[in-house]
């Protein structure tokens, strides 16, 4: 159970709603902009969406006196390529061309970060999807839509348009947050009065470093 106010690093309306429908009271508090970037030199997707996370966690941590930061970054990678957020139509064009007919994943990394006294925990989140083969009139018709906007790989599984088909994992992941890792990491921390620590049973306190 969370002891601390619970505060979320994102102004996502969809992960603002998957934590409202879970029932959890929270303060969004975003981070500043300009913390995203692209991936480091032999940086592996998992390290990117974690690493992400953490820079997100720690921005927001400075900005409270207590509270448990959540912050959290989801990429596509299809073909051993990360996919962020289009940056245009053009740009959003090329990711879909390039799902199409694939089998891909999606990736999130979840930072959990209590203040006073914590230390940031961080994981990650993997959903295997399978894209259809649409038509190139169905294409152009989405892109009109602007449904592409600000989702990682230029397409979202809330869009429900039979296009996407989860294979494995997480739902609410593929959507942006993974809930079920959240509550596992929750769960899974010892709550003390000083906020929410490593457990002992999941390794040394140390924390990580943002690079």
């Amino acid at each position: 159970m969370l002891d601390l106010p619970l505060v979320l690093a994102s102004q996502s309306p969809r992960r603002c709603s998957l934590l409202a429908e879970a029932g959890f009271v929270f303060e969004v508090i975003p981070p500043d902009n300009g913390l995203e970037d692209d991936p480091q030199l032999n940086e592996t997707p998992s390290d990117f969406v974690k690493r992400l996370a953490l820079r997100k966690a720690e921005n927001v941590i400075e900005k409270i006196d207590r509270g448990i930061v959540v912050a959290c970054d989801t990429v596509v990678v299809c073909n051993g390529e990360i996919l962020g957020k289009p940056v245009d139509r053009a740009d959003a064009a090329r990711m879909l061309r390039m799902l199409r007919g694939t089998r891909h994943q999606a990736l999130s990394g979840l930072c959990l970060w209590s203040k006073p006294g914590g230390c940031p925990a961080i994981r990650e989140a993997v959903s295997t999807l399978q894209m259809i083969e649409f038509t190139d009139d169905d294409l152009e018709q989405y892109l009109h839509s602007g449904n592409w906007r600000g989702k990682s790989g230029a397409f979202g599984l809330q869009d429900r348009n039979g296009w996407v088909v989860l294979v494995e994992g997480s739902e609410s992941n593929v959507v942006g947050f993974p809930m079920e890792l959240f509550q596992e990491m929750s769960a899974g921390r010892a709550t003390t009065s000083q906020g929410i620590c490593r457990h002992p049973a999941n390794g040394d306190s140390s924390c990580p470093k943002v690079k």
